[in-house]
């Protein structure tokens, strides 16, 4: 996945110092976070093992920075054993320009493959609270472009490279910009934004704005 990051410039030594400081912000809130929460995320687990068939936690592989690949880890959602067919056609759409909005949300409308308790946990973006580990793991950061797919990666325009040059994150612009409201190319154009603009005053923003994004979101995908 190397060809994610070709001709993207090298981060300047402001921006590298910034971004030390960021990672340390990002292991104390992720470590307080996860000490916080852990009670509640074993009740999670127990919820999630008690109204479906199969494991707490799901781990999926991703694409992180400089277009490695890592597991990311959610809390399982859906049935088990169930294919990304009908995702991958309505991004693949989305990509051509195509308008797969349904009452102007670009999430799958009445997912049969997720649970009735997932379907809450997506609601509420709980399903996410084990990405914390991932933040601890070095894997992805609080805040910065969602983690994709590695199929989406590889239908993802050449002009979107950029955001591979920086960790993927729990919550950033799209979170906070409309969520399932926003369409996937919409989507890539508030990565590179992101990118492009990236400060760590903005970065504690996006977190300060991620709650009451949560508190009105109508779910994601």
């Amino acid at each position: 996945m190397s060809n994610l990051t070709q001709s993207v410039p090298p981060p300047t030594r402001a921006r590298r110092g910034e971004a030390a400081v960021g990672r340390g912000i990002d292991l104390v809130v992720a470590a307080l976070a996860v000490l916080v929460l852990a009670w509640a995320m074993l009740l999670i687990a127990l919820a999630v093992r008690l109204t479906s068939t199969g494991p707490a936690l799901f781990a999926q592989t991703r694409i992180g920075l400089d277009g490695r690949r890592f597991a990311m880890y959610k809390f399982r959602t859906m049935h088990v054993g169930v294919g990304g067919t009908m995702l991958r056609a309505m991004i693949s759409a989305e990509l051509r320009g195509e308008d797969t909005s349904v009452d102007g949300s670009y999430k799958l409308a009445a997912d049969p493959r997720v649970t009735p308790l997932g379907a809450f946990l997506r609601r509420t973006s709980l399903d996410e609270l084990p990405q914390l580990i991932n933040v601890l793991l070095g894997d992805m950061s609080l805040v910065g472009p969602r983690p994709c797919l590695a199929w989406e990666a590889e239908l993802f325009p050449a002009e979107f490279r950029p955001r591979f040059t920086v960790r993927p994150g729990i919550t950033g612009l799209w979170q906070v910009s409309g969520r399932s409201s926003v369409s996937t190319l919409d989507m890539l154009q508030l990565d590179l934004t992101y990118v492009r603009t990236r400060t760590l005053p903005g970065d504690l923003a996006i977190l300060a704005r991620t709650v009451p994004a949560l508190l009105h979101a109508g779910g994601t995908r």
